[in-house]
């Protein structure tokens, strides 16, 4: 039984990545290439997300800021979700609808990309962020899963994952992660000796 559900899972995880076509794969192109774009002219990367895509929106930063596949001089990012006394203290003074809002007001600039990680959407605090990183001048993004929510409509970039299930659409936001690292180290090579590497 339980080898049936093994078989099972792994089977509707390659049916899954059998559907991301041509336009999904676009679309990573476009993201990857709006963030080395950042990265060249001097812009940092601000990221967000709750939950497992909260932990996905740090690994991409991390990932930046230390290195992915090659040595490099760091790269500018920030994980929105990583200052517990940051995110404790908005959600306490404002409410837990602000905790990203807030640290975008304070943080983020013209030629900035924010990116937003979410399942549904939908999240009223990420919806928040990204109307303040547009207010504020920035590139906004989103990786998203089902229909994508309402987070599209606030976004330059937007990377849609057909599914409607969350554990699959955050899986699939690992492999995007590292997909953006991969692909950004290989755009700012190629950009030449002015590329931050």
């Amino acid at each position: 039984m339980a080898a049936d559900e093994i078989t099972a899972a792994f089977a509707a995880r390659a049916e899954l990545y059998s559907r991301l076509d041509a336009a999904f794969s676009a679309s990573v192109e476009a993201l990857a290439g709006a963030l080395s774009t950042t990265f060249r002219q001097g812009g940092k990367l601000l990221t967000c997300g709750n939950g497992g895509s909260a932990a996905e929106a740090q690994h991409l930063a991390e990932e930046l800021i230390g290195r992915f596949r090659q040595n490099r001089r760091p790269l500018p990012a920030l994980a929105l979700t990583a200052d517990g006394t940051a995110l404790t203290c908005i959600a306490n003074d404002f409410g837990y609808a602000d905790v990203f809002a807030r640290q975008i007001e304070a943080l983020a600039r013209p030629g900035d990309l924010v990116l937003a990680l979410s399942t549904s959407g939908n999240s009223e605090n990420l919806l928040r962020a990204l109307t303040s990183a547009r207010k504020r001048g920035a590139t906004t993004a989103a990786l998203v899963g089902g229909q994508g929510g309402l987070l599209p409509s606030l976004c330059d970039y937007v990377v849609l994952v057909p599914s409607t299930r969350s554990d699959m659409i955050q899986e699939v936001q690992l492999t995007l992660v590292h997909l953006l690292c991969a692909l950004t180290e290989r755009h700012l090579q190629l950009a030449g000796p002015q590329a931050p590497l």
